[in-house]
């Protein structure tokens, strides 16, 4: 399938890694986002392990490393800001500060891939897909704004509530496992001054926090608390922000301001941790990665890296296979599936360990090196 059309849908982390490899192996890759533009905000997240040996080999790995947030340790906190714990040796978001691996703010990993692409695969934003009928030979897609057209492979890059699984695979109830928590991140003022720090406050279900971001410049705010699956439209942002601020409205610490400066926020993020579980990843010629298919929740520590591996290994299957989609897509679950197991059930056990807190946190240095990367053709 060399000089292939490939549909992507997915303009954050997973979709345009794919779209790189798929142009390097000398496929035609398309990228359509809902957004009008790149997404902004989202919390600081990690490239670990085996995803670090991909960024080096897009040539990516020095722009990831300059971007890092350098974070220098953390600190939680009592209702009056008093220090109940601090450490140098690990953070809550990066685990620890010794490590070869990056931290780096969601949107500015975006922002690299996007421009290690834009010149070479076609970007179409503000639009979706809405309908896709699938032939023995290409999936015929129609969208929300542009004209009908035709690939020979699609793929969901479309996170955790994925269009291309739901149109492609069924509804979402049938593959997500709520894990009893929701998360909310937002950009806002480093109204504390740290300095690459953060700072945490946590009750018996809850916790809310603060670190500094952009060289201390800004700051990214996190509030979360337990909860069974609530009942909301993930398209009304004043009702998420609401069930923030009614969760939150007696905490102590610096919550209040951190709830005041939600409402103005720009970039605020509100989702269930979750994970997505399917017996295959492929119906025909659509095919899923990153959270869409398989996404370990952000316990796992380990979603950009599963996005980065999947995207790396998806087009080097499909490359070696020659043009027979069938034998690509069967290698790249075979290639990825126990990976992705095993940070899934990391995830579960990271679960455990923040809600009783005993024991030492899980190590997750030897899971982000449980594969071994392949040296594709092309």
């Amino acid at each position: 399938m060399r000089n292939g059309n490939v549909l992507i849908s997915g303009a954050s982390i997973a979709g345009p890694a794919l779209a790189y490899w798929l142009r390097r192996h000398g496929f035609n890759p398309t990228v359509v986002e809902k957004a009008p533009g790149l997404r902004p905000g989202g919390q600081a997240i990690d490239v670990r392990g085996s995803a670090l040996g991909v960024a080096e080999r897009m040539g990516l790995l020095a722009d990831i490393r300059r971007a890092s947030t350098a974070m220098r340790g953390m600190s939680f906190v009592g209702d009056d800001g008093e220090v109940l714990y601090s450490t140098t040796e690990e953070t809550l978001t990066g685990g620890a500060t010794d490590s070869e691996d990056v931290e780096i703010l969601r949107d500015d990993l975006v922002d690299i891939l996007y421009r290690a692409t834009r010149d070479d695969v076609e970007y179409l934003f503000d639009d979706s897909i809405t309908a896709l009928s699938q032939g023995d030979d290409e999936v015929r897609v129609t969208f929300e704004r542009a004209a009908p057209r035709t690939f020979d492979l699609v793929i969901g890059a479309d996170g955790l509530h994925s269009n291309v699984r739901a149109l492609a695979f069924g509804e979402e109830s049938r593959f997500i496992t709520h894990l009893g928590t929701y998360l909310s991140v937002f950009t806002t003022d480093n109204f504390l001054d740290l300095d690459r720090w953060q700072v945490f406050h946590r009750t018996a279900d809850k916790m809310s926090g603060l670190y500094s971001a952009r060289n201390n410049t800004e700051a990214r705010a996190i509030l979360g608390f337990e909860s069974p699956a609530l009942d909301y439209d993930r398209r009304d942002t004043t009702r998420q922000k609401q069930i923030i601020a009614d969760r939150f409205a007696d905490d102590g610490w610096e919550t209040p301001r951190l709830l005041k400066a939600m409402w103005d926020a720009p970039d605020f993020h509100f989702d269930s941790m979750s994970q997505i579980r399917m017996d295959s990843w492929s119906n025909g010629r659509v095919s899923l990665i990153g959270d869409a298919g398989y996404c370990g929740s952000p316990l796992s520590g380990q979603g950009t890296s599963l996005a980065l591996v999947g995207a790396y290994v998806l087009a080097g299957e499909l490359t070696a296979a020659g043009g027979d989609h069938r034998t690509g897509l069967a290698r790249y679950e075979e290639e990825l599936r126990r990976f992705v197991e095993l940070n899934q059930d990391f995830a579960l056990r990271m679960n455990e360990w923040q809600r009783d807190q005993s024991g030492e946190m899980p190590d997750i240095k030897r899971l982000s090196n449980a594969i071994t990367l392949k040296d594709y053709p092309g």
